[in-house]
């Protein structure tokens, strides 16, 4: 596979943290969902939040996408104010929410050109931009190929392929392998290190996979109640613990028994609609 360039956006070069927020909050009546939160990532580092379900970590990406407004504080991403600077912001991000955002009626190369032409990309660059994401995510032989027919990590990739074609400095991953089988799981792994390593991407991802965010991540942060309660490389947060702990022993030390939460017969009936989507 040949290399890409990345041509990332002048302004991603001269900002060392991605994400920054200072005292982010955000409200809905009586529940605070993101209380007070003041973080960094650093640009082109893969960054992991993780949580029990209703921690806060959807109302937090939704803030940092611009498509919800906080309540208080501020956060800048790519270095744009997330308030006062909304469309700046959008230029610069890419984001994969858990719902399915291409068309299986559609061919891969079909759903490319709709984003292409969505996100703004010249004529003359399309069809070279469209060839290099292919040829990236490993699905050139697949571009003709209707969507409906393709496996769940192959979606999952051509997904990833959507959100990039602009080139952003932030990609936003909501939960990228949920439902994928092993082998669709490690595929979608890869490409998402190759992002980094190819681009210079910044990765911040959603997860409850404990393996993938020890994997992935050069930092994770467990979110609980709307607050990070800690952050750090899993390396060092295992070894807060003692010599043998697991990503998921510093999960239930930090979520404690809010870890039942992903019990709950809504979570449930979400994770298993987004895996047969996949299927």
């Amino acid at each position: 596979m040949t290399s890409v360039s990345s041509e990332l956006h002048p302004s991603a070069s001269k900002v060392s943290a991605a994400v920054q927020t200072l005292e982010l909050t955000r409200k809905f009546e009586d529940l605070v969902a993101v209380d007070h939160l003041s973080f960094s990532t650093a640009s082109g580092s893969i960054f992991g939040l993780l949580g029990p379900n209703g921690a806060g970590k959807s109302t937090l990406i939704k803030m940092l996408t611009t498509l919800l407004p906080p309540s208080g504080g501020t956060a800048l991403v790519a270095g744009f104010d997330v308030v006062r600077q909304p469309r700046e912001v959008r230029r610069r991000i890419g984001y994969v929410s858990q719902m399915l955002s291409a068309d299986g009626d559609l061919t891969g190369y079909e759903n490319l050109l709709i984003s292409a032409k969505l996100y703004g990309i010249r004529r003359p660059e399309r069809t070279q931009r469209i060839a290099q994401a292919l040829e990236f995510m490993e699905l050139t032989q697949a571009a003709g190929k209707v969507v409906r027919h393709y496996s769940g990590g192959m979606i999952r990739r051509l997904e990833i392929a959507q959100s990039m074609l602009h080139r952003p400095a932030i990609l936003f991953l909501d939960e990228p392998t949920v439902g994928l089988d092993p082998v669709a799981k490690q595929a979608v792994w890869h490409r998402i290190q190759a992002l980094r390593g190819e681009f210079d991407t910044t990765i911040f991802m959603t997860t409850h996979d404990m393996e993938e965010a020890d994997q992935l991540c050069d930092v994770v942060a467990f979110m609980h109640s709307g607050r990070l309660l800690a952050q750090g490389p899993p390396a060092d947060l295992k070894a807060r613990l003692g010599p043998d702990a697991s990503l998921g022993d510093v999960f239930i030390h930090y979520a404690g028994a809010s870890i039942a939460e992903e019990g709950e017969w809504t979570n449930v009936a979400r994770t298993r609609s987004t895996a047969r989507r996949l299927e």
